[in-house]
């Protein structure tokens, strides 16, 4: 894995405002807003950052919190997880370990075989549907 390093300026010329809000600054795109919450086709969703795969569809699932949200990343070693204390909350931060891209957060009230839910934000990610 190499490590996929840019500049402020070169990310702010890549990503949209919006894009570049939630995966460099950490932000959270509305609730039932996002691009991907509800889509059910099959494919890969891919770092907007740097193009990593991250989710795969048949780990989606309907967690009713307007993000999309998967049981399990496709690759558990492509995916850093940190304590996030901000806005008085304790929570656990998903980011994408080849670019830093900011992802959403980690719950541990998903479904089975995982118990995980991945509450993802759309803006992260970029989807290619299956061929």
């Amino acid at each position: 894995m190499e490590k996929i390093r840019k500049s402020e300026t070169e990310w702010r010329a890549q990503l949209t405002p919006e894009e570049y809000y939630v995966t460099r600054e950490k932000g959270t795109e509305r609730a039932f807003t996002g691009r991907y919450w509800n889509t059910t086709e099959a494919g890969i969703y891919r770092c907007v950052g740097c193009g990593t795969p991250l989710f795969a569809s048949d780990t989606k699932f309907d967690a009713g919190c307007g993000w999309p949200s998967y049981f399990a990343p496709i690759n558990p070693e492509l995916i850093l997880e940190e304590t996030d204390t901000s806005h008085g909350m304790l929570r656990t931060e998903v980011i994408c370990k080849v670019c830093d891209s900011h992802l959403g957060h980690v719950f541990p009230d998903g479904p089975p075989p995982t118990g995980l839910r991945y509450c993802i934000n759309s803006l992260s990610l970029k989807f290619e549907p299956e061929k």
